[in-house]
């Protein structure tokens, strides 16, 4: 085996351990390495060489103190769990009425016991000598009582314990509450009858930092802005199936349709980057027949109810949404979160929302990626300044089948 398989294969290993590198971290190396191959491929080989071993250098530094840790924790885990067979040797034998302290020098931990253990003579008159002090801890016995007391308490804090879980939805975990987790709990041989809850349809999505060199990012920031006058209202398909209805208690921004050159450049990288997506939201992969893309600026007050983006029969052909985040530096505005419910299917076939869901806050240069079927919504956006410039700005679309 040649010292390079060595290393390909130790490598491999590496990266399969997520505690030396992450899924995440994986797909944003592969998006600086594709975005410095695409900004480098006008025959520039030099530049991409130069940038593929600085990559390559500081995933080495990190990889390397990571698994050094790693390799330290291991060693001293079997060092203290050596110890503990010598501790566990030591206890046993006090015990038995031996005087042995810890495993440190025997010879001189013994002579402290020796005035209890050791001398028969010894333990015996404190015996006597403890009785008097024995009923003078009976009164610190009383502590007891507050050891008791302290029982109640110790019931009263349970209550309050599952009820910080609920702020852990936005989270994305779980509340005690929610009914899905009750399915557990009920006991098969009570002989009583439990209706079936619905299955709860959990919330889905692949984020990828970094998507755009710096480049791209700034010219696409420079396009959007220069077309301020260009953004018309947002509008929203009715309950009815009418496209082109503009609804402010539902939906509050403006958009761009015209995305020029960036509309190719965003849909690109979009294919590289699809097979893993699709293979981190369990989905198959599918020919895509249309993509729809726009430009959207949200300002001081704009928002977007809940919705799913397949709901209907007009755009039930969607499959994949994506949320590309972008800004003017620095950010001047707040709120604007991408948030995913848990839904559930009732018995009339309606779907509604669990109580549980995942927020995104939006992140510069980020991209995210979610089944069109989930239920989600943009909360309200703060933006003090309230100009243009300051918006929060998503390129979005939907990839159809």
């Amino acid at each position: 085996m040649t010292a390079k398989q060595i290393l390909d294969a130790f490598s491999e290993t590496l990266m399969q351990d997520e505690r030396i590198l992450s899924p995440r971290e994986r797909d944003l190396l592969t998006t600086l390495l594709q975005n410095s191959r695409a900004v480098s491929s006008n025959n520039n080989t030099e530049t991409q060489n130069a940038v593929v071993a600085t990559i390559a250098q500081s995933v080495g530094e990190t990889v390397a103190q990571r698994a050094f840790a790693l390799l330290g924790g291991s060693i001293v885990e079997q060092i203290l769990g050596r110890s503990e067979i010598a501790f566990g040797t030591a206890e046993t034998s006090e015990q038995n009425g031996v005087g042995f302290a810890a495993p440190q020098p025997p010879s001189r931990a013994p002579q402290p016991p020796s005035h209890a253990p050791q001398p028969p003579s010894a333990p015996q008159p404190p015996s006597h000598a403890p009785q008097p002090p024995s009923r003078a801890p009976q009164p610190p016995s009383a502590p007891q009582p507050p050891s008791h007391a302290p029982q109640p308490p110790s019931r009263a804090p349970q209550p309050p314990s599952r009820a910080p879980q609920p702020p852990s939805g936005p989270q994305g975990v779980l509340p005690s509450n929610v009914p899905v987790s009750q399915e557990g709990l009920a006991d098969v041989n009570s002989g009583v009858g439990v209706l079936e809850l619905p299955p709860i349809a959990r919330a889905r999505c692949v984020v990828l930092d970094e998507f755009l060199a710096p480049q791209e990012l700034n010219e696409l920031i420079g396009y959007t802005l220069q077309r301020e006058s260009e953004f018309k209202s947002s509008e929203v398909i009715s309950p009815s199936g009418d496209p082109g209805v503009i609804d402010y208690n539902h939906r509050r921004s403006h958009v761009l349709m015209d995305l020029g050159k960036y509309e190719s450049l965003i849909l690109d990288r979009i294919r590289g980057a699809l097979p893993r997506v699709l293979d981190q939201l369990g989905m198959d992969e599918f020919p895509i027949t249309h993509v729809e893309a726009q430009i959207t600026a949200s300002n001081d007050g704009d928002f977007f109810g809940a919705h799913s983006d397949d709901s209907q029969e007009a755009i039930a052909s969607r499959r994949v949404t994506f949320v590309y985040f972008f800004h003017r530096e620095p950010r001047q505005f707040a709120g604007g979160e991408l948030r995913l419910h848990d839904t559930k299917t009732t018995d009339d076939g309606s779907t509604r929302q669990t109580g549980n869901y995942q927020s995104i806050v939006p992140q510069q240069n980020q991209i995210v990626f979610f089944p069109c079927s989930v239920l989600h919504e943009i909360t309200p956006v703060e933006c003090p300044s309230r100009g243009f410039a300051d918006s929060r700005f998503t390129l979005n679309g939907w990839l159809h089948q």
